[in-house]
């Protein structure tokens, strides 16, 4: 007799927002997939953050909804919503708590459906798992598909799949700029300026990382090309741009051959993470509080918390509200040194 294997659940994840939050969620669809080995998971992503689902071994398909484009108005929304819905899936999990999300939960007709308990319109889900904003992002994913941890056995790795294409398209542009080694990565951008620590601060940093013979590579999408441009020419020899010259997956590929990676609260933190190197972000108008912080081994964070403004918003603003911006300016350049100095040392 013909024994027939258990299909396994259909599973979608919903996961629209930035970059950042997108990789934090790849542990949680890891561990999906190891409590259900035969299912099959698909994410609903923004285009944005697209490409870091395609590097986990983990997701069956990407279904990419373009929310400032062509899905952003309703009729081309409830399209979305009907192409979800005639997927038949089993379960949803939804870590994103937009109201977007919540419509498309309600659009998908799906019955078994997971969300946190400060979702809009929360009383969407069939499950809703609280929201422990003390955990790191990671927990609370983790919390979502009812994982089992303790102490910090969360920190679970986001589990990156490397190319070939990206490790050739890396040794090449190391060996055009001569450089053979020794890297340090610098990430001085952010969307939010708020949550760029001083680029005057980041070239004090800078000079350090010379006189310890680094060769410094500064990261970051094309609103970085500028700036990094402008440093390359200021110190030339000691400083190589590839902002907006390397995909997601050439970033992580060049982390893994660099020996620290200093960055803002921004993704580049979390993709520091992917390449599991140290990594030391700095905070100024947010907070590590928040729960995106580095958790893997040797990486740390800074934050001057000494102001009763701080943190003064979830993500940050174009200019500071005070016009001040003493989180930035307050964080001396001389602690961050001291700290990559115990990191390289470790």
């Amino acid at each position: 007799m013909e024994i027939l294997k258990n299909p396994g659940n259909k599973i979608l994840v919903v996961q629209t927002a930035f970059l950042g939050d997108a990789i934090l969620t790849l542990p949680m669809i890891q561990k999906l997939k190891e409590q259900d080995n035969n299912s099959t998971i698909d994410v609903v992503c923004i285009p944005a953050s697209k490409e870091i689902f395609q590097l986990s071994a983990y997701v069956n398909e990407i279904i990419v909804i373009d929310k400032k484009g062509r899905d952003k108005f309703l009729f081309s929304f409830l399209k979305f919503a009907k192409e979800i819905r005639a997927r038949k899936y089993d379960k949803i999990y939804s870590p994103h708590r937009s109201f977007r999300t919540s419509l498309l939960i309600i659009q998908s007709g799906v019955k078994e459906t997971y969300g946190f308990s400060n979702s809009s319109l929360a009383h969407v889900y069939k499950y809703l798992v609280e929201y422990e904003s003390n955990h790191h992002e990671v927990q609370r994913n983790l919390d979502l598909i009812g994982y089992d941890y303790s102490e910090n056995n969360w920190k679970i790795l986001p589990e990156i799949k490397s190319t070939e294409i990206s490790e050739t398209k890396v040794n090449e542009f190391l060996k055009r700029n001569k450089v053979s080694a020794n890297i340090a990565a610098i990430a001085p951008g952010s969307i939010w300026n708020t949550k760029r620590y001083p680029l005057e601060y980041y070239e004090e940093i800078m000079k350090y990382l010379f006189s310890l013979g680094l060769t410094v590579i500064i990261i970051g999408g094309n609103e970085e090309k500028e700036v990094g441009k402008s440093l390359e020419l200021k110190y030339k020899g000691n400083i190589i741009s590839a902002a907006g010259n390397l995909s997601i997956t050439d970033s992580i590929t060049l982390l893994k051959k660099s020996q620290i990676l200093i960055s803002n609260d921004s993704a580049p933190t979390h993709l520091g993470i992917c390449a599991d190197i140290p990594v030391l972000t700095i905070y100024c108008s947010t907070v590590p509080d928040f729960g995106f912080y580095p958790y893997n081994m040797k990486s740390r964070w800074l934050s001057y918390s000494d102001l009763d403004c701080k943190p003064c918003g979830i993500h940050g603003f174009i200019e500071c509200p005070l016009k001040h911006f003493q989180c930035g300016y307050k964080l001396d350049p001389d602690l961050a040194i001291s700290t990559i100095k115990e990191i390289l040392n470790a």
